[in-house]
């Protein structure tokens, strides 16, 4: 698939701008499951050596996001009924962790950055901003995890989120277009609730709503991507009974 990546850099060491540059074309939809990576290819688009894109290629695999396949190369991951919903169970767990540490120990520059945040969101209605919304989804909620102050815990997150196929959810939006506004406003005042539970350091009030945000997408899940409904009520139940033990 040929995409435009070379205005995707900034100004980080160069491995870390091709793995963010490649890491936001995949949550965009550019690249999707089972889409090669070739080092050749990314290297000519961005006008680099080949050495920083395997080592970025390397970082997308340790995220979870990419897969490399023996004599082959790199890939976008792809993912079965099951690990999709061993996802989706380990984001309602930790969803729960970060939103009750968050509101906890979340500073004000961090509340200010969930309000930008969510104002960008707000404006972004149309069928065609779907992947920078999707972009400011992941935002949101990476700088929930790292709200938290546990370094590990943010780790995780990242990982578990890669491994969430959020990408593909996006995707059901546009072949059913009729549900955009629908979503749209959804998703906007899920995330408003969240951030106003842990504006009031309410840590049960943002932990009940970041789980009740993540169980939407189950009902995407299943809908949408065929995940068998037992495999996702079994990680639902997991997840119910994990955040009652930990209270």
């Amino acid at each position: 698939m040929a995409v435009n990546l070379e205005k995707e850099l900034t100004h980080k060491p160069l491995k870390e701008e091709i793995y963010d540059a490649l890491h936001r074309q995949i949550i965009a939809g550019k690249y999707g499951p089972g889409d090669w990576l070739r080092q050749e290819d990314i290297a000519s688009q961005m006008g680099v050596s080949m050495t920083p894109v395997r080592e970025a290629l390397d970082l997308l695999v340790s995220t979870g996001l990419a897969e490399r396949v023996p004599y082959r190369g790199v890939r976008v991951r792809e993912m079965s009924a099951k690990d999709i919903a061993d996802a989706y169970g380990l984001r309602l767990i930790l969803e729960a962790l970060t939103a009750r540490e968050a509101a906890l120990h979340i500073t004000p520059e961090q509340i200010s950055g969930l309000e930008k945040i969510l104002a960008e969101m707000k404006k972004r209605v149309k069928l065609s901003e779907m992947p920078q919304e999707r972009q400011l989804s992941r935002e949101f909620h990476s700088l929930i995890a790292e709200a938290s102050g546990n370094n590990l815990l943010t780790k995780l997150y990242a990982v578990v989120t890669n491994a969430f196929p959020d990408w593909l959810l996006y995707e059901a939006v546009f072949r059913n277009p009729e549900l955009l506004a629908g979503s749209v406003t959804q998703t906007y005042e899920e995330h408003a609730a969240i951030m106003d539970a842990l504006i009031k350091g309410d840590a049960e009030k943002a932990v009940q709503k970041s789980i009740e945000h993540v169980l939407d997408s189950g009902k995407w899940l299943e809908e949408y991507l065929d995940i068998p409904a037992e495999l996702l009520r079994e990680k639902e139940k997991l997840a119910i009974f994990m955040n009652q033990k930990s209270k």
